[in-house]
């Protein structure tokens, strides 16, 4: 009899796993909008094709949240830490035509950490503003490490400037452990905090002319004469990112093997301005872009 009543729950609970189509195990998505058509557009978007584990969808203006799928979930935040870096690093430095010198000691661990570099070359003399664009155009590693030890001595230092930031502007669940997004288990933050960290950084102009740029020439060095071309590692996504009634404002990807496909981004749509913070879609580098294939699918439905 006992066994009996088993199989009988067993084939209640499967019955209304399928009659829920299989969604019984998907996170939920909260989701809200402007317009009813907006919210069955996003509410169709999210049931259909997201691929990324963590979303936060928000009004630029407000701050207010039009899609979340676990934006309040910890990740790991990989290259769009190099946000913070940027940021902490043109609200602390007046004069960023002052030119440094990249020493040897910056390059020391990016080869064997398979760390992304902007191109920039040991003794070689660069301005300060264009290591901005090296650390978030091509996601240089290089950047931020100079940029670190130049505003704190040493890297560690530097991070409690970053955390700093992140407990001033409001991103409670973050932890930096460096200035470049290096895999570190420590190393944490959540999609709904880096939303917070990008319209925060946004008001900053020099910050916001930095993330808006796709292309940029440096001034011309000893290593590098002609300058150094730094283009944007979404440059090639451009057109897809472009929203159909709108425009693409600028961005920043990110990648490890722990933290999956990474994007935030800030587009303009029928005239209103909106932040997309995605992680943790599966994939690399030479695999289909789903981050990019998430944000051209949200974008559609705003």
């Amino acid at each position: 009899m006992k066994r009996k009543s088993v199989w009988l729950l067993v084939i209640i609970f499967t019955a209304v796993l399928w009659a829920k189509g299989g969604d019984w195990f998907q996170e939920d998505i909260q989701i809200q909008g402007d317009t009813p058509r907006q919210v069955s557009n996003l509410k169709q978007i999210s049931e259909q094709n997201i691929y990324s584990e963590f979303v936060v969808l928000a009004e630029r203006g407000t701050g207010r949240v039009l899609m979340n799928k676990r934006g309040e979930k910890k990740i790991y935040p990989a290259s769009l830490t190099k946000i913070m870096t940027v940021l902490v690093a043109v609200e602390s430095i007046s004069d960023d035509s002052r030119e440094i010198i990249m020493t040897d000691d910056v390059f020391h661990t990016l080869t064997e950490q398979h760390a992304s570099v902007a191109g920039f070359l040991p003794g070689e003399r660069v301005k300060i503003r264009d290591l901005y664009y090296g650390a978030m155009l091509p996601s240089g590693a290089e950047c931020c490490i100079r940029l670190a030890k130049y505003l704190s001595g040493n890297e560690e230092k530097f991070t409690r400037l970053m955390n700093q930031k992140a407990e001033e502007i409001g991103m409670k669940h973050t932890n930096f452990v460096n200035s470049t997004g290096l895999h570190d288990p420590q190393h944490v933050t959540t999609a709904k905090d880096l939303e917070v960290l990008l319209r925060y950084a946004l008001k900053n102009p020099k910050f916001r002319k930095v993330f808006q740029t796709m292309q940029y020439r440096t001034g011309p060095t000893g290593k590098h004469p002609q300058g150094l071309l730094l283009r944007s590692t979404l440059t090639k996504y451009k057109n897809q990112l472009k929203p159909e009634n709108g425009s693409f404002l600028g961005g920043k990807t990110g990648y490890t093997s722990e933290a999956g496909l990474c994007l935030a981004s800030w587009v303009k749509i029928h005239g209103k301005e909106y932040l997309l913070v995605t992680a943790g879609a599966r994939g690399d580098h030479q695999t289909k872009p789903l981050h990019v294939l998430d944000a051209e699918s949200i974008y559609q439905g705003l």
